[in-house]
């Protein structure tokens, strides 16, 4: 089995843990995923599966929108509802006009500085393993990120109601946080659901169950499985026979020589039946580089 499979994970367990489940089915296919969702949050993520997960390098770009809700008054180590208590502060009158006036703060390029409580890596280990065994561990260096969106309505007294649509990179309990402090009082995550990521959508997403019961019963409709060409629709195409797939396939990357579509760049080699063989890179207008072979018999 070859493809990806848009699912929409529920609360309460992590990515990996979607991996495992997915893969308990899919043997001996290889399983990965896109982009990570904290455990407490729900939404759509993206399982790779078989010589789908090749194609990870060229999807994990693009832009991500989000839902939920942030609670102020209080702020969390983790900067979520899972985490403990490490600050409190009054909560402000929430008005529509001040809310408008902090989402264009943050709309645009700005800096943020990540949770420490995130896979970021110092000497090879995820901060949040330091920071759960007790260590005292310092904030990760601030970094850019471009906020495309940014709507906030109060709900209730001390909760604002959130969309966002970011960079790749953004973490979005680092925005929470930020935004009670430019209330001047205090915030963390509560709720928090993926709508898009990169091309794909909540609204061809399935629920986890669902998903399982199809992969175990191997009903592929139900599976709603996108092949790997269909994965990268806008990378350009180049048809080539079966004589220069034999020689691609042995290597040979003169195969591809005078087939790289006229923009530069990647670009996918298909056969007649629109299968993906490849994802080679142009380096000239007349050579091409392979850059990931796909197995799909």
């Amino acid at each position: 089995m070859n493809g990806i499979v848009l699912i929409d994970k529920p609360a309460g367990i992590t990515s990996a843990e979607v991996v495992r489940r997915v893969k308990r089915f899919a043997k001996p296919a290889r399983v990965g995923h896109l982009g990570t969702l904290d455990p407490f949050a729900t939404g759509l993520l993206p399982i790779l599966i078989g010589e789908a997960t090749k194609l990870a390098p060229f999807l994990e770009g693009g832009d991500k929108r989000y839902a939920g809700l942030i609670k102020v008054g209080t702020e969390t180590n983790t900067l979520d509802r899972d985490g403990s208590v490490v600050r409190t502060a009054p909560v402000p009158p929430l008005t529509q006009a001040c809310l408008a006036k902090v989402a264009a703060r943050f709309t645009g390029k700005i800096v943020q500085t990540p949770p420490v409580f995130s896979a970021i890596k110092r000497a090879g280990v995820p901060l949040y393993k330091l920071a759960r065994k007790g260590v005292e561990v310092e904030p990760p260096e601030p970094r850019e990120i471009e906020v495309g969106f940014l709507k906030l309505e109060a709900e209730g007294a001390d909760s604002i109601r959130f969309e966002v649509v970011c960079s790749t990179g953004t973490y979005i309990r680092s925005l929470a946080r930020d935004i009670g402090v430019a209330l001047e009082s205090a915030a963390y995550l509560d709720q928090l659901g993926r709508l898009r990521s990169g091309g794909f959508s909540i609204e061809d997403a399935s629920a986890l169950d669902a998903v399982l019961t199809a992969l175990e019963s191997d009903d592929q409709r139900a599976l709603r499985i996108i092949a790997l060409s269909d994965a990268i629709p806008d990378m350009p195409g180049a048809v080539i026979d079966s004589e220069l797939e034999r020689r691609l396939r042995n290597g040979d990357s003169t195969a591809l020589d005078m087939q790289a579509p006229s923009s530069a760049g990647f670009f996918k080699v298909l056969n007649p039946e629109a299968q993906l063989i490849a994802v080679a890179r142009a380096i000239s207008r007349v050579t091409a580089v392979i850059e990931r072979i796909f197995n799909q018999e």
